[in-house]
């Protein structure tokens, strides 16, 4: 349970990391942005006063007027050059109000759509859209980005009102796309760390299972020999007994499970053996040996057994037989003693090219909670053992054996539905 929680909490770790990350990248990528804006607006203002300015009367007066002397003084031979001069400079002045308006007001700043219209809507001035978009859907546009700024043109007693309709830069549109792309990379590189996580760790608990399996075989070995040899000295010492010679068998009965159960743990962690086997002996095996072990658990369960007739499936029958039996023992812990219907049912069938064994009991059921942890190493809802039962048997079943094993049904105080499929050995397969 330990190991469980562990991962969980790393697990846990990681994603709120990330969602820190992603968080604080966003909100500063939304200060960015409006800092940007509002240098934007402030550039587009400073434009808008500046035409303001220059179309008051009194500038477009004086401009016209010294135009007009200027040309006067052309066709004036004895007007002297510095007079002219003075005309120019004052023309050149207006001149370079205009440089500064359009190209150091303008051309400091961001490059920002901007349209100016009159009172009728009709666009006037364009900055920064092309010309086919001209018209009444980039008013709209625009004006759904910012409210318009309106100039006034000319004195109180004839003025006229323009209004000045702008959007955003590329580059505030290229930024509002980018918390997205940082949120792709981040997605990215926490899959990348997670699958590489959990990588190290199926190889860390891959390894501790075959150096645990392989370690108790290896202490299983000298304790199972010597009791071979005592079995046969007390065969011998009792061979006129004929209840005690009984006793003695069901002995050597049960030390050579130990032994099958001992190369069953030695073959964990290499490739096993498969052979084309049928199924059907197999079942009725495991359900024999774990029914004859009722009594000894003190369990009163009905076991009802429907077992068909299928195709032979390619077995390791000790790891198989081991798997089986697990999910057999499972459904048995799964009933309490004081059940009023205390059931455990196999079925055996086979729909198409797939073999199904559902193992099913009627006991408390899974908690939903709980139902994607089953099969996880270390996780047990029991208060002794390990946790490995389960993941081991999904193990054997589904990377020895290429089956599946799922939950097909748990309700609680209902009961739970296991299932194991296998494919069947077809003609195609075999050959």
């Amino acid at each position: 349970m330990q190991l469980f929680l562990t991962t969980n909490r790393i697990k846990l770790v990681l994603i709120i990391l990330v969602l820190l990350l992603g968080a604080g990248s966003f909100l500063y990528n939304l200060y960015l942005i409006e800092q940007i804006r509002e240098q934007e607006s402030s550039g587009v203002e400073l434009w808008a006063k500046a035409i303001e300015f220059n179309s008051q009367p009194v500038h477009e007066q004086a401009s016209s007027r010294l135009n007009e002397a200027l040309r006067i003084l052309e066709t004036i031979p004895e007007v002297p050059d510095t007079v002219r001069e003075l005309i120019s400079d004052a023309e050149i002045s207006q001149s370079t109000f205009d440089f500064v308006t359009e190209n150091l007001i303008l051309g400091d700043r961001f490059h920002v759509p901007s349209v100016v219209v009159n009172e009728q809507g009709e666009i006037l001035i364009a900055r920064f859209v092309p010309d086919r978009e001209l018209g009444p859907a980039i008013i709209r546009q625009l004006g759904t980005l910012h409210d318009p700024i309106e100039i006034v043109l000319g004195d109180g007693r004839v003025s006229q009102r323009q209004y000045v309709y702008y959007g955003e830069s590329q580059t505030v549109q290229y930024l509002r796309y980018f918390p997205y792309i940082q949120f792709g990379l981040l997605a990215l590189l926490f899959a990348i760390g997670f699958t590489t996580y959990r990588s190290i760790t199926r190889s860390e608990q891959s390894n501790l299972w075959v150096g645990m399996t392989k370690e108790a075989a290896h202490q299983l070995g000298t304790p199972i020999s010597s009791l071979y040899g005592w079995i046969e000295l007390l065969r011998d010492r009792v061979s006129s007994d004929e209840q005690s010679r009984s006793i003695v068998a069901e002995i050597e009965n049960d030390v050579s499970r130990l032994r099958r159960i001992a190369e069953r743990f030695n073959k964990i962690g290499s490739k096993p053996t498969l052979r084309e086997m049928d199924v059907e002996p197999i079942v009725r095996n495991v359900i024999a040996y774990m029914e004859s072990r009722l009594p000894q658990i003190g369990k009163r369960i009905e076991v009802i057994s429907e077992l068909e007739r299928t195709s032979p499936a390619m077995m390791n029958p000790e790891l198989f037989h081991w798997a089986l039996e697990n999910l057999v023992k499972n459904a048995m812990d799964a009933i309490r003693s004081h059940d009023q219907r205390a059931v455990l049912a196999i079925y055996l069938r086979q729909v198409e090219d797939e073999i199904y064994i559902d193992i099913e009991d009627s006991g408390h059921g899974i908690d939903k909670k709980h139902l994607n942890d089953i099969f996880k190493p270390g996780f047990s809802t029991k208060k002794r053992g390990w946790g490995l039962g389960l993941s081991l048997t999904k193990r054997i079943i589904e990377e020895y054996h290429q089956g599946r094993l799922e939950v097909l049904r748990s309700d609680p105080e209902e009961g739970t539905t296991m299932r194991i499929t296998l494919e069947a050995v077809s003609d195609r397969t075999a050959a």
